[in-house]
């Protein structure tokens, strides 16, 4: 199961934590493993849709990218 880790500006406290989680687990072929604060570590089954879980993170407020 492909894994990729993703870098999220401006997160500062626990309801940050939990809108991030909100958002991503609505995003379809995410598995959210862990998030906290300035980043999250998700799974996908397929092809990780890297741009899907960053729309959905730019929807709730947050700017993120895919850490290398």
């Amino acid at each position: 199961m492909p894994e990729f880790m993703l870098r999220i500006d401006g997160m500062h406290c626990g309801s940050c934590v939990r809108r991030v989680t909100q958002a991503l687990n609505l995003t379809e072929g995410v598995r959210v493993e862990e998030v906290r604060i300035g980043a999250a570590r998700l799974k996908s089954e397929d092809r990780p849709p890297v741009d899907a879980a960053i729309a959905a993170l730019g929807k709730a407020g947050y700017a993120a990218h895919l850490e290398q």
